[in-house]
């Protein structure tokens, strides 16, 4: 068996968090073109949306022990993004692991893989993103896996202490450098839809209010 156990990172800040309530993952997807997880992970428990610090796991095949051990580290906000490895089968979140995640005041869970226990994780409503339910699980096997380490998840790299954002869209993961600019960019973008649903109302056609390139007509 082989563990790579990792620090917890650093919690973002509660003030920055605070700024980052506006932002939602579909104004996110009009200008980035990275950090945007795939379809097939999508909120399938809960309703709204969460924002909080990563702390990541990796869990290969059909073992879920070392996801066991990190619900002790789980701090308030914290959102905990599981990769599978590739497996597609087996599900490490059921009734159990979600409760002892919102006990610890867990934001929501992530996970690149199916859940099972569907209507108990309803019953418990802790906000998680997957692909959705079925009956096989993970056993505690001792295989090993990785706590803090950076993971794939829906095709993006999340390190631990990253910044994600997840609603009814989909979930994407920012690093914390890319904050300030980003919070930037989401208010000016807020701003130019605000005019444009405006304009819209007082009886302005669409293709004047967006750039494009001119047509080209054939024939």
């Amino acid at each position: 068996m082989s563990y790579d156990l990792r620090p917890m990172p650093t919690v973002i800040e509660p003030s920055l968090l605070a700024k980052c309530e506006e932002l939602d993952t579909a104004t996110l997807g009009h200008w980035r073109t990275w950090g945007l997880c795939d379809a097939r992970v999508r909120q399938v428990i809960g309703s709204g949306s969460i924002r909080g610090t990563a702390i990541t796991v990796a869990l290969p095949g059909l073992d879920g022990t070392l996801l066991h051990d990190v619900m002790g580290h789980v701090r308030p906000g914290d959102v905990i993004v599981v990769d599978r490895l590739g497996d597609r089968l087996h599900a490490c979140i059921g009734g159990i692991v979600a409760r002892a995640a919102q006990v610890r005041g867990a934001a929501g869970i992530i996970v690149d893989g199916p859940v099972a226990d569907l209507a108990e994780l309803q019953a418990v409503g802790l906000p998680i993103w997957a692909h959705g339910p079925v009956s096989r699980t993970t056993r505690r096997l001792g295989l090993g896996g990785r706590f803090n380490a950076p993971v794939s998840v829906g095709g993006v790299v999340v390190h631990a202490g990253d910044l994600v954002i997840a609603d009814a869209d989909g979930v994407v993961v920012l690093e914390p450098h890319e904050l300030e600019e980003t919070l930037m960019i989401a208010s000016q973008r807020r701003e130019r839809e605000i005019a444009i649903v405006t304009a819209l109302s007082a009886g302005t056609p669409l293709v004047d209010l967006l750039p494009r390139p001119p047509l080209e007509t054939v024939g």
